[in-house]
């Protein structure tokens, strides 16, 4: 009797409770082992790997690239070692035999841990996987041995046509712009299609290789709204529709979680304009000293705050409803979140425990968090734990923001750009380096004076900072 597990889709924690499958990383009739990456997914937190915790043969993949899938169902069937293959089902997932493999499946596995840990592999396993076969995006047959090692074999979701596509950077152009790859012909070796033959046909008027609104997957990023110039009029305005949207991942998330801190906190906002003369000199005198470990301002203002979060802790806090009696709850430690723009969209990872770092400590988190922000690489623990929020929206060149509070959280303290302005100095005009701070605060956890007094604490420790640091 044939042995097929069938593992499900892992908890994603965090509260998330669906992926977008992005790329299959295996195909079927392939040989795995535990831990081996099966599968690229993207939450509204990140883009992770799947590792699989079973070793054997790929007998059905769950799902095609783009679709969203439920957390709890089923990902992938694999055909125990020594098993003879059968004839894969063609959904496996709706036959007695695979709720009963759904039902049994089990956080430790035999052959491995199992306790999928996204993006990380499943401990106690064996060394650490590395991809032997090509990537794939769908379930088609292995790329020929004379293709280029990073040649995907993918079938075309409208016709069953096998194609060859250089890379997941083609097929994301193609994915992004609407284009059929089905309709391509390939002008690498062996056809392989490239990224120079999606933009050609991008760059032809009507090219049919750009797919109506009816054959688009619903994993595109912006769908074209009519494909030979038929009207899809909006109702309201009268205009020709130019392109529908789809809201998910990121954005969908943020979406969310922004309207629920609109709907459910009673915000406030102050703000004060400071002099950061004297901190941009301290960092330029720094610099010369030291041009390698020199903090950047950030690290220097995110030090200020944290030490005003020790001053006034109840911005430090979370509102909790969910009880009979209201209740604030406070925490010992802070982990400080900083908002990041990314290609997926904005983000917040927090430091953890950011209070007992020091300045040139919070400078290497703030550039680690970023990068594996920007790879889409950011744990859910990284993107989901703080307690306050920095907003460094001066990189986008703005003075200042009515920032929105990022549930659950209660404050976030906003910096705006650092510009030369004339400012009065001991009774006379001076040209000075300003800056604009801006904090919003929930109302329900403290009133004007604490909020108004930690901002004074953050302001007066960027003007004087050799004071400020000598402190903490």
């Amino acid at each position: 009797m044939n042995e097929t597990n069938v593992f499900l889709l892992p908890d994603l924690g965090e509260g998330l409770t669906e992926a977008e499958l992005v790329t299959w990383l295996v195909s079927v009739g392939d040989e795995i082992r535990v831990d081996q990456p099966i599968a690229e997914v993207e939450t509204a937190k990140s883009m992770v790997e799947v590792p699989s915790p079973y070793a054997g043969t790929v007998a059905v993949l769950h799902g095609e690239p783009g679709q969203t899938l439920d957390v709890g169902k089923p990902l992938i069937s694999v055909t125990a070692p020594g098993a003879a293959a059968s004839k894969p089902l063609a959904d496996e997932s709706a036959t007695p035999a695979a709720d009963a493999a759904a039902t049994a499946y089990r956080e430790e596995e035999k052959a491995g841990s199992g306790n999928v840990l996204i993006g990380y592999g499943t401990p106690g396993g064996h060394s650490q996987a590395r991809r032997s076969r090509a990537r794939r995006a769908g379930s088609g047959a292995p790329a020929s041995a004379g293709a280029n090692a990073s040649t995907t074999t993918t079938v075309s979701p409208g016709e069953g046509k096998r194609m060859a596509v250089s890379s997941p950077l083609v097929r994301r152009i193609a994915k992004d712009n609407g284009v059929d790859l089905g309709s391509l012909h390939g002008t690498g070796p062996a056809g392989l299609i490239t990224r120079r033959d999606v933009e050609s046909a991008l760059s032809t008027p009507h090219a049919p290789a750009v797919r109506s609104s009816q054959d688009q997957p619903a994993s595109a990023s912006t769908t074209p709204a009519s494909a030979g110039g038929s009207a899809d009029l909006d109702s309201r305005t009268g205009l020709d529709v130019s392109s529908r949207t789809p809201v998910k991942g990121v954005r969908k998330a943020v979406a969310a979680n922004m309207t629920r801190s609109r709907r459910d906190i009673p915000e406030a906002t102050v703000w004060v304009d400071v002099d950061a003369t004297a901190l941009v000199e301290l960092r330029a005198d720094l610099k010369k000293r030291d041009p390698e470990n020199t903090p950047g301002l950030l690290a220097f203002i995110a030090r200020f705050v944290l030490s005003g979060l020790k001053k006034y802790p109840e911005l430090n806090t979370r509102y909790s409803a969910e009880n009979e009696e209201a209740e604030i709850i406070g925490f010992d430690g802070v982990n400080l979140g900083f908002a990041a723009q990314t290609e997926r969209g904005l983000v917040v990872p927090s430091i953890r425990n950011a209070d007992r770092l020091s300045a040139r400590q919070l400078d290497a988190e703030i550039r680690r968090l970023s990068s594996v922000a920007r790879q889409g690489k950011a744990t859910p623990a990284e993107l989901g734990s703080g307690t306050f929020t920095l907003n460094n929206y001066g990189v986008f060149g703005v003075d200042g923001s009515a920032a929105i509070i990022n549930y659950p959280e209660v404050a976030i303290l906003g910096v705006g750009r650092i510009i030369d302005r004339p400012w009065v100095v001991d009774g006379e005009l001076a040209i000075r380096k300003m800056v604009e701070l801006t904090l919003v605060f929930d109302h329900r956890v403290c009133d004007g004076g604490t909020a108004g007094g930690f901002l004074r604490h953050v302001a007066d420790a960027i003007e004087s900072p050799a004071s400020a640091l000598a402190d903490l």
